[in-house]
């Protein structure tokens, strides 16, 4: 696809996602780069999976309570630029990776891991389930990094195949349904794998609260309490789908 009607497209998209209240200022600009490079690289059918992932997951991001009980000092549900990137960074540098037929696998694999992540998460915690640590440890508060239900899990498999099928439909490769399902699943359990093992945890004193990030919503800096200062939420989805990436390229490989 030509740029300069890649980008008009992304750019409207993002305009519209902004307006709709799923994006914030810094998140639409940060799609529109994503939305554009995906488009360059990959055309309509790349496109056709971007949206698959984006519309599916901000829909099932608003299942439940905005704030369920228990979680630890959500963003919210409107995507900032760390989570646009985090979640379609290698999408995008995967569509400009080689030729379309490579560059729209990777966009697919690592796509079907973000949005495994976020069904899991989403349907997991509004299903009210107790989670536990990456499935078969000790209870966490929902919300907790790391924390999987089995409802949780399903709900990144069908993720993950929404986006693995919408790519096989406009491609008509249907080995890109059990691959990508297969790898974005894989992707969803790395996050969790990082979340419980890596991920920073932090406590806003003055509230008395735990938090995820090294900053409180309330403004004020929080304390490290265990795990890597540097790798926050946003860095281990951006990880898991870096992984869902390289496992997608073996795949690729190994198919040649």
């Amino acid at each position: 696809m030509p740029l300069p009607l890649a980008a008009t497209v992304s750019a409207g998209v993002a305009w519209m996602a902004w307006r709709a209240g799923t994006l914030t200022l810094s998140g639409a600009v940060a799609a529109c780069t994503v939305g554009t490079l995906v488009l360059y690289g990959t055309g309509w059918n790349g496109g056709a999976v971007l949206a698959a992932f984006f519309i599916s997951s901000n829909l099932v991001s608003r299942i439940g309570p905005q704030r369920p009980l228990g979680q630890l000092d959500p963003k919210g549900d409107r995507r900032d630029i760390w989570q646009v990137y985090a979640n379609g960074g290698a999408a995008a540098a995967g569509a400009m990776a080689g030729p379309p037929e490579l560059g729209i696998w990777l966009v697919t694999a690592t796509l079907a891991a973000a949005a495994a992540d976020t069904w899991a998460t989403s349907l997991g915690t509004a299903s009210g389930t107790v989670p536990r640590l990456l499935g078969f440890g000790r209870t966490v508060p929902p919300g907790t990094s790391g924390g999987m239900t089995l409802i949780g899990s399903a709900g990144g498999a069908a993720g993950a195949l929404i986006v693995a099928g919408t790519a096989a439909l406009v491609t008509g490769n249907l080995a890109m349904v059990p691959a990508g399902t297969l790898i974005g699943f894989a992707g969803m359990g790395v996050d969790s794998l990082l979340g419980a093992a890596l991920q920073g945890h932090f406590y806003c004193q003055p509230c008395d609260e735990a938090s995820e990030w090294r900053v409180h919503r309330c403004g004020r800096p929080t304390v490290l309490r265990g795990g890597v200062r540097w790798l926050d939420n946003d860095m281990v989805n951006f990880l898991a789908t870096a992984f869902a990436a390289g496992a997608a390229l073996v795949f690729w490989r190994w198919l040649d």
